[in-house]
């Protein structure tokens, strides 16, 4: 029974996809958490989840962060966290009159878009925003310039857009997008409107492409992709559909009590990978899981190397830099 065991963990493979998992703007949102804890103390509180990861915020809560909605329940004076995703001029002022002690944990590349949206609108542009209704990072970013931005999700939406002057007309974009389907949304809109504006560089962040391009790279010899992330992740959705536009069966589990048996009936190559929120250790308890099922052998299919790091936000750096001083 042994050997015929090893025969067919043998036969069974996991592809590990690389990169995967947490991106530069969601180590350094959880690290400015778990820093806020260590050098203010419990309790910290955070508006929103601080990334779209359910085990992140679980682990972040047992420490001392309290995670609310909505700043009115934050106690007045007290010190919160705004989420990697981005808030907007309102959410900003609103801290303001509730004397809040705020840091801001948002991702660089978000505030990027944010900096866009404010030129464009300075200068008297419409500003078409692609991305996804009611996504944290689209409501933050569509509250730099309410008046002045409107928002499309797929090329019909482009091809009922109606603006004051063709003339004067910008695009910006989600972070977090299919590459795919953003560039049939550009497309269109390039051909509607061949005066638009967009960004000097694209606003899909590396993160969020370098994973969609491993998905791509394996999927032509995988079976069965499983991407570890959370069902309110963006960037993890859209791995689920890079694959399953590949021609590939592709789930988004939690973590592994989301596999299903049936799932794995049948295939004797499965690969993995996770969202730009997804914890390492999630993929770690997968592949085990995925080993005590059958497969055997691991293997690493390395698209590109990741070497991004983003400085801490200068409200902590400057609040940390006091304390060694008067410690």
């Amino acid at each position: 029974m042994a050997s015929g065991t090893a025969t067919v963990t043998a036969e069974k493979k996991i592809v590990l996809l690389t990169p995967r998992g947490f991106c530069a703007g969601v180590v350094r949102a959880i690290d400015v958490v778990k820093i806020a804890l260590d050098t203010f103390g419990a309790p910290i509180y955070v508006r929103k989840e601080i990334v779209h990861n359910k085990h992140v915020v679980d682990e972040l809560r047992e420490l001392g962060a309290i995670f609310v909605d909505e700043l009115v329940e934050v106690p007045t004076g007290a010190r919160v966290i705004f989420s990697a995703h981005g808030v907007s001029p309102a959410v900003r002022a609103e801290a303001k009159t509730l004397d809040l002690k705020v840091i801001d944990a948002t991702c660089p590349l978000v505030t990027k878009v944010h900096l866009e949206a404010v030129k464009f609108a300075r200068q008297g542009y419409t500003i078409v925003l692609i991305g996804h209704e009611n996504h944290d990072e689209v409501i933050g970013t569509l509250g730099e310039a309410p008046d002045a931005m409107v928002l499309v999700q797929t090329v019909e939406d482009v091809d009922k857009l109606q603006v004051a002057d063709e003339s004067k007309i910008a695009f910006l974009t989600q972070t977090t997008l299919s590459l795919d389907e953003t560039s049939h949304i550009v497309a269109r809109l390039r051909e509607r409107f061949p005066l638009i504006n967009g960004p000097h560089s694209q606003d899909i962040c590396y993160a969020t492409e370098n994973r969609q391009v491993a998905v791509k790279a394996v999927a032509p010899m995988t079976e069965l992709l499983l991407v570890v992330g959370s069902k309110n992740s963006s960037n993890s959705q859209r791995l689920v559909e890079v694959c399953r536009k590949e021609g590939r069966p592709a789930y988004l589990v939690d973590d592994e009590s989301d596999v299903r048996s049936e799932w794995l009936n049948g295939i004797n190559s499965v690969s993995v990978t996770a969202g730009a929120s997804a914890p390492e250790h999630l993929v770690d308890s997968l592949i085990a899981f995925l080993q005590s099922s059958g497969f055997g052998d691991v293997e690493t299919l390395e698209v590109k190397e990741e070497d991004v790091r983003f400085s801490l936000p200068p409200e902590l750096n400057a609040a940390r830099l006091t304390q060694i001083r008067t410690a």
